[in-house]
């Protein structure tokens, strides 16, 4: 699964630059040209992580950073601001808001794509397209492929965002619904039972390395995947 970035800038020239940039880096780029149409934008679907310039025609990108991490839904959301405002006044009321990191324009590519994935690894880390590994069991979501001591393990789609959202968060119990959100999307509509089947499906797949009995059930909880002891 793709990671997908939300860029919020109005001034054609710079967005264009990001785009390349970041679609050549391997993420999904979708763009938005001011707060409102950001806005909209986020409650059809969450990105991975918001690219937020500061100076938008109508509301600030600082306001509406402030209002995001005011919403339960998009609090956690990864922001990183970029702005042409340097001074150390502007950064800390940048930082005051709650963004996760801050780049000053003129920025190289190649900085912003290290802090992109700086920010993907600490706060979504299945986002980050790195290898994850608990033990013996391996994903490497370039390569699509889940290993077990170096056997590959056949997986569905949906198993292998299921397990990818586990293993970047071993030990942590998580609800059917939060799984639902995370996995699925905070927007598809579901039974919260279709997490059970697919449960039961990575068991099985995982079941013929003996790996099945990572993903704990948490009575009244939900799941969780135990590292090895």
């Amino acid at each position: 699964m793709t990671p997908t970035i939300l860029v919020v800038e109005d001034e054609p020239a710079i967005l264009e630059l990001l785009k390349v940039n970041l679609v050549d880096a391997g993420y999904d780029v979708r763009e938005a040209p001011d707060a409102e149409s950001a806005k909209a934008r986020l409650k059809e679907s969450l990105p991975d992580l918001l690219l937020l310039d500061w100076m938008l025609p109508g509301q600030s990108g600082l306001a509406l950073a402030k209002q995001l991490r005011a919403d339960a839904r998009t609090r956690e959301l990864p922001i990183i601001m970029v702005t042409a405002r340097g001074d150390e006044s502007d950064k800390v009321a940048g930082l005051e808001a709650w963004v996760d990191d801050y780049v000053t324009k003129p920025f190289s590519p190649r900085e912003l794509k290290a802090r992109i994935k700086a920010v993907l690894r600490r706060k979504a880390p299945e986002a980050a397209q790195e290898p994850l590994e608990v033990g013996a069991l391996r994903l490497d979501p370039v390569t699509h492929r889940v290993t077990v001591e170096g056997k590959s393990v056949p997986i569905g789609p949906t198993e292998f965002r299921l397990l990818r959202f586990f293993l970047a968060r071993p030990e942590r119990v998580h609800s059917r619904t939060q799984l639902l959100d995370h996995v699925w999307g905070d927007h598809v509509y579901i039974e919260e039972r279709t997490v059970d089947v697919h449960i039961r499906r990575l068991r099985i797949a995982l079941e013929p390395f003996g790996r099945d009995g990572m993903i704990e059930t948490v009575r009244g909880s939900g799941y969780r995947l135990a590292v090895p002891r």
